[in-house]
């Protein structure tokens, strides 16, 4: 896999819209964002048309492709950050000049929907992508220091690194209320104890799983699965998710799982039962209530990147990212 350079302070970041555009945020959290970016010694720049939208809050799929591109091709952007999430990203796929991406690779970051796009990219490019904040993530106030310091982390360095994890998380809608928020002592915890390194594939489960039959999927063989899912799925929906995608690797190593929110009704009790069905995860490393995916704070992750899974000690180290 071929890493993008690291990020440095000085370099432009580009705002593109591959989901959902910049429509749904406020005129105030916008700049917050842009004001946080910057401060961290970063220029943020907007693609031309990520304040635009349709009647699913989006944009047509050739603006969002004259955005990508052309932050791509510019050769002051050092970086891509996707607004937010959404529904759509796959859209885009057959559209994208993937050896124009390859020819001016970048670091590309965003996550849950970003999933479809940002794997597509790197099975058809060879380059790795990452999973970590969007642009609007930087809005959020509390527990933006863990976020930032693993942004910055897994961006703008390559020596490999622990991943620690967070003392406490929060499932609150933040961005309703920035002030009057709950966080709760937080520990990853071991389904199967083990040590395993192999390539990491994953994000967002059911996006991930849009993918498959397609070219676009990845080969999924002597890998570390992150997988995690958002509010809209329930315990069946995640169970027959997961076993889709388990039928589809040649090998798997390890699984990690993204921490659930309340509302998907994923308790521990629901989870366990789920992979109890598996005999294959008890007999690899397998880490639950991991610090990514829809509950805050999240660290971020290189996909088709190389880490160490140690479920026994309940830790993450990046090797190659």
């Amino acid at each position: 896999m071929r890493i993008p350079q690291k990020l440095k302070k000085g370099d432009e970041i580009r705002i593109v819209a591959p989901s959902r555009s910049a429509s749904i945020l406020s005129g105030e959290g916008v700049q917050f964002a842009k004001e946080r970016l910057e401060n961290l010694g970063f220029t943020v720049t907007f693609g031309k048309n990520v304040f635009e939208s349709d009647i699913q809050s989006s944009t047509s799929i050739e603006q969002r492709i004259e955005d990508l591109h052309a932050a791509f091709e510019d050769a002051n952007v050092k970086g891509i950050l996707t607004v937010i999430g959404g529904f759509n990203s796959n859209e885009l796929l057959p559209y994208i000049d993937y050896d124009l991406i390859k020819k001016n690779p970048k670091v590309f970051c965003g996550y849950s929907d970003i999933t479809a796009i940002a794997t597509a990219i790197t099975t058809q490019t060879g380059m790795v992508t990452y999973s970590g904040p969007h642009f609007s993530s930087f809005q959020m106030k509390k527990g933006q220091a863990y976020q930032t310091e693993h942004f910055m982390k897994c961006l703008m360095h390559d020596t490999p690194y622990v991943v620690q994890a967070s003392v406490e998380w929060s499932d609150d809608a933040w961005y309703l209320d920035q002030e009057n928020r709950n966080f709760e002592k937080s520990a990853w915890k071991t389904y199967t104890p083990g040590v395993a390194t192999g390539q990491l594939w994953g994000g967002n489960l059911c996006t991930l799983n849009l993918l498959q039959g397609t070219k676009y999927m990845p080969r999924i063989e002597n890998a570390i699965l992150f997988v995690e899912d958002d509010e809209m799925t329930i315990p069946e929906t995640f169970a027959r998710d997961l076993t889709s995608l388990l039928q589809n690797t040649q090998s798997l190593n390890g699984l990690v799982i993204g921490r659930f929110q309340r509302a998907s009704n994923i308790s521990e009790e629901q989870l366990l039962f789920i992979l109890d069905k598996h005999p294959l995860l008890k007999e690899i490393p397998v880490l639950y209530d991991v610090d990514f995916g829809h509950t805050q704070p999240l660290f971020t992750f290189p996909i088709g990147g190389e880490v160490q899974l140690d479920a026994s000690e309940s830790q993450l180290e990046l090797i190659k990212f």
